[in-house]
């Protein structure tokens, strides 16, 4: 689980919008874009973001 303060300054990369945690991902709904959280940290590439459906 990531922190709820670093979460409140964690941002897409592509969209700049604000992120939030479902289970082991980092979803934006702006972008459409879900990223990983590998051993508890964010991966926020959008190479390595999946595309939500």
């Amino acid at each position: 689980m990531i922190d709820e303060a670093l979460l409140k300054l964690l941002v897409c990369p592509k969209s700049k919008a604000p992120l939030k945690q479902v289970g082991h991902e980092l979803i934006c709904e702006t972008s459409g874009l879900a990223y990983p959280i590998e051993d508890g940290i964010p991966v926020l590439l959008e190479e390595e973001a999946r595309k939500l459906d």
